[in-house]
């Protein structure tokens, strides 16, 4: 998120400077291809998302949003990507990306806490020193260790077997498009496409 605002600021300051400063078509080609791109960087940057109810999940992908009733919800799972399958149809969750890395130092961890070893998570301090090692409120040896992905399918889980066979929570998957990224990112690629043909 904070790339996509960095982004963001990056593009407005350079179209500014384009506008002002640019002569002949250079403001026109900068205004099409920050309404292209800005939609875009909003898209994969902002706008995913992942919204859990006590009746559905609601999914925000770059390009659609998808609402899922509990009941409707198959499974939920974690292998190189987040996915749920729900009524027979698998949909991705961008907004809990799989860190494989995490799940591996995650696992490094897990294992030193079951050989008796004092883990250690990495190098920390200002001169290199490692840090010390997590412990949960009132546990006395260190606590094992998830990718925080991991973690949120598990609470995902969690609440399909709560919610799931409730009444309220019975129903179909809407899956409803993002005209208000498409559209503008649409209108920009032709605006530029335009300009660049007729030059």
């Amino acid at each position: 998120m904070a790339g996509g605002v960095v982004l963001l600021a990056l593009g407005g300051w350079l179209v500014t400077d384009a506008v002002i400063g640019g002569d002949g078509r250079t403001p026109w080609l900068a205004l099409a291809g920050l309404l292209f791109a800005a939609p875009l960087v909003v898209a994969f940057t902002l706008r995913p998302a992942v919204f859990a109810g006590e009746t559905r999940l609601r999914v925000r992908n770059p390009f659609r949003t998808v609402e899922m009733p509990w009941g409707t919800v198959e499974s939920v799972r974690a292998g190189y990507s987040s996915e749920v399958i729900a009524d027979g149809v698998k949909y991705q969750m961008w907004s809990i990306p799989v860190s494989l890395r995490a799940r591996k130092k995650a696992t490094r961890h897990n294992e030193r806490v079951a050989s008796g070893k004092s883990p250690t998570m990495g190098a920390g301090g200002l001169f290199g020193g490692r840090r010390m090692p997590d412990l949960a409120v009132g546990d006395s040896e260190p606590a094992e260790s998830r990718a925080t992905s991991d973690q949120a399918i598990d609470e995902i889980r969690e609440l399909v077997e709560t919610h799931g066979q409730k009444t309220e929570a019975q129903g179909s998957v809407a899956v409803r498009w993002s005209f208000e990224i498409l559209v503008p990112a649409l209108a920009g690629a032709i605006l530029l496409a335009v300009l660049l043909a007729t030059r």
